[in-house]
Formats: structure tokens, C-alpha cells, sequence
């Protein structure tokens, strides 16, 4: 009942800040205020705006918000999105363009659970649907799990996408970004001893903490300086009563959040300055940039407690996908196994949640693999965002990623031309 309370006090101090905002925004906008031209009653009424809105989207699962994708025709596809396999605690969904011919190139995006939803990746999506058949694991909120559903932890989720490759068949080319990536390499290699015609053609993984000891970052090092004790004491509370999962015991993603923002506080604090500033000018749009990017960063999900846990404890304390030594309900996973599978790095020069270092340790432990099997890209001045859904991802990373896959899958190569995906 303690860590029920606590829950429930985050989520209401995030709802008496919502509140806050909505009543300064109403109370600023009343029009007797035009009799007073005073500044700060159009500050006050942006404050309430863009306090409302921040702190309301920390509890609302964004929506893909990809309709249309333009065919060689020329004309603009509907969009529609398919659940292919539904788990309790993912789903594979699949973007379906209505009318238009199947792509050859068949692309399974393995989404991080590391507090954000899936459509994190909405960017990478968009960019990929015009030339490829575009599937994503759509993991779901653990607060809205009930507790008889049981665990899910970093085996359950190993197996998961196990499940998933064998449903989408050896002809899919999976990309796994950034938490994922550890997880995604012991499921090839899990198939590839276990189900060898179900393994994928390639697999290309970007900014994952394979190695986290290969380049320490801040990250890192708050898994090193705490215990798994002090780590469950902090971290690990039980859902509240508002939702379906009440009393599963989760890593809050309000305290995700919160770890996020503290890490590049200075650059937050300033980027809600400055909008408020817009707002208060009404230089501010529903869907600017800065609406765009925290409307998504500030939609958080709860993982399972022994999800974090699990992945604190083997893949960042104990190593053992970098030494080697994961094991899947009992059974030792050698990633040794792995002769058939193309495997590309991404890293990004800046990125400092997995620095350069810990994802290409990936192909180190490809002992089985030819050389001409393997492949790495390092992307200058990119950051960890970057590599997988901004600037550098669509000019750079993205063609460099479909070669690969053209390389090394047998699929025909197919028409790029623009990216246009909305």
C-alpha cells in the first residue's frame, strides 16, 4: 500500500499541476483583462497554456498520425494500421499502404521500452514507408496490465521477438534502436540455434548498450553506483488505483521523466522559456516545433519492475550479452551461433546515453560471422536522437541502412526518390 501512495501522489501532483495550468490559462483569458494592457496577463494566460498542455501529455499515448504515403503513381495512399500479433504486453503492428503494390523490402523496427511509447519512432516510420513494408513492436503501458497477466522481464521480452520474427518470416530485415539492441542480437542468436530457417536476412542495430562498459556515460555510471536494493527501494512503486494494473509492482515513467529532463535540465528550462515568451507574443502554433518534439517526450509509459530491473542488473551490471552470457529460460543464448545474418552498427559521434563504443562491441562477439558479413557506421556530430529519427537518420543513415539491407537480403532495389510520409 506504500508504494500504491506514492504512486498515486506523483500522479496527483501531476494532475494538480494540470490543473494549475488550466486555471491561470482560463482566469488570464477573461476579456475584462483588454481593459488592462498589461503584459502579464498574456504571460500568465501562455504559462497556463503550455503548463496544461505539458503535464497532460505526460498520460496520453500519442497517436502515429501517419495518414497518407506518396506510390510511384504519384498519388497519396491511405495509410492504415495493422495489429498482426496482439500479446499482453505488446502488439507487432504493420503499416499497410491501401492500393499500393507490397514493397520487397520488408523492415521489422524493434522499439525501445525504455519509458516512451513506440511512436517515438514515428519519424523513423514515415522515412521508411515509402520504399519498404514497415512492421513495429508496439509495446504497451504496464500500468494499464492487470497483475494476473503476470511478469514480463528481459527473457519475456527476448522471446517476444522471437515470436515476432518467426510470424514475420526469413525474409524481414530488422532494426532494432537503442535499448532494444542487446535483446534483439540474443533473439537472432536464439533462432539461429533454435530455428535457423525463422532468422531474418540483416540486422542493423543503432545506439544499443551492447558493451555499456566499452564507453562509460552518465547512464552507465548511475547503474554502477547503486545497489539492486537501493535501485528497487527508489525506483520501484505499485501502480495506483486509477488504472487496470493496480498493484503491479513498475518503474514509473513519470520518474523516467524526471531522470530524462535532469540530465540536460538547462536546455529544457530554456526551451519552455522561450515558448512561453512565444505564446505570451502569439508567435506560438499547436504544432511548432517545440509542440511537435515534447509532445512526444513527454508522454511517458511505465515499464514492469522486473523489466528495469532485469535489464539494470544482467545488461548493464553483469554484462552478459557483452560477455556472452545471457541465458533464455535456462538455456545459454550464443551469439557465436549467428553465421547467416548480415549485422550492421549505427553510433552516433555525440551520443551520450550509448556512447560510440558500446553498440560496435556487437560485432566482436559475432565470432561465427565472416567479416564481409559485418559492417559499422560512426555518424559525426550526430547525437542519440539523431541517428535513428533526425537530420542525420534521413540524409545520411537511412539510404546507408537500405543499401545494406539491399546488399545483403537478395530483395530488388527499389526507387527512392522523396521522402514523404504524413
Amino acid at each position: 500500500m506504500k508504494d500504491m501512495a506514492t504512486y498515486d501522489w506523483m500522479e496527483s501532483v501531476r494532475n494538480t499541476n494540470e490543473w494549475l495550468g488550466a486555471s491561470a490559462r482560463a482566469m488570464a483569458s477573461y476579456p475584462v483583462w483588454g481593459l488592462v494592457p498589461h503584459p502579464m496577463f498574456k504571460v500568465m494566460s501562455a504559462w497556463g497554456r503550455i503548463t496544461e498542455r505539458s503535464f497532460a501529455r505526460m498520460v496520453i499515448k500519442p497517436d502515429w498520425g501517419i495518414r497518407t504515403v506518396v506510390g510511384e503513381d504519384g498519388r497519396d495512399h491511405i495509410v492504415e494500421v495493422d495489429t498482426l500479433v496482439t500479446r499482453p504486453f505488446g502488439d507487432l503492428i504493420h503499416f499497410r499502404a491501401v492500393g499500393r503494390p507490397v514493397r520487397a523490402r520488408r523492415i521489422l523496427l524493434v522499439a525501445p521500452m525504455s519509458g516512451h511509447y513506440s511512436t517515438l519512432l514515428r519519424s523513423t516510420v514515415a522515412s521508411l514507408l515509402p520504399d519498404c513494408e514497415v512492421y513495429v513492436t508496439d509495446w504497451k503501458n504496464a500500468r494499464d496490465i492487470p497483475v494476473s497477466e503476470g511478469k514480463f522481464d528481459i527473457e519475456d521480452y527476448t522471446l517476444y521477438l522471437v515470436d515476432f520474427m518467426r510470424h514475420l518470416g526469413p525474409d524481414i530485415n530488422v532494426v532494432a534502436v537503442c535499448q532494444p539492441a542487446p535483446l534483439t542480437l540474443a533473439a537472432t542468436a536464439y533462432l539461429a540455434e533454435e530455428d535457423p530457417s525463422a532468422q531474418p536476412r540483416t540486422l542493423t542495430l543503432i545506439g544499443g548498450p551492447i558493451d555499456p562498459d566499452a564507453a562509460p556515460t552518465e547512464v552507465t555510471d548511475f547503474g554502477r553506483r547503486l545497489t539492486m536494493g537501493q535501485l528497487e527501494h527508489l525506483a520501484i512503486q505499485q501502480v495506483g488505483f486509477k488504472y487496470a494494473g493496480a498493484g503491479r509492482k513498475v518503474y514509473p515513467g513519470l520518474l523516467q521523466l524526471a531522470s530524462f529532463i535532469s540530465m540536460n535540465l538547462p536546455t529544457h528550462t530554456k526551451a519552455f522559456q522561450d515558448q512561453i515568451v512565444r505564446a505570451a507574443r502569439g508567435e506560438a502554433g499547436e504544432r511548432d516545433k517545440h509542440n511537435r518534439f515534447y509532445d512526444e517526450y513527454l508522454s511517458v509509459m511505465d515499464m514492469t519492475a522486473e523489466f528495469y530491473l532485469s535489464t539494470v542488473e544482467r545488461i548493464f551490471k553483469r554484462r552478459e550479452i557483452a560477455t556472452n552470457a545471457f541465458t533464455v529460460a535456462g538455456k545459454p543464448v550464443d551469439i557465436g551461433k549467428i553465421t547467416q545474418v548480415a549485422v550492421k552498427v549505427v553510433e552516433g559521434e555525440k551520443d551520450d546515453i550509448s556512447a560510440p563504443g558500446q553498440c560496435l562491441a556487437a560485432l566482436d562477439l559475432l565470432t561465427g560471422l565472416p567479416d564481409e558479413k559485418k559492417a559499422s557506421h560512426l555518424e559525426p556530430e550526430a547525437g542519440h536522437y539523431g541517428i535513428f529519427a533526425g537530420k542525420s537518420w534521413r540524409t545520411n543513415i537511412r539510404p546507408l541502412v537500405l543499401d545494406f539491407i539491399d546488399r545483403n537480403s537478395g530483395a530488388p532495389k527499389a526507387r527512392r526518390g522523396r521522402i514523404r510520409a504524413v
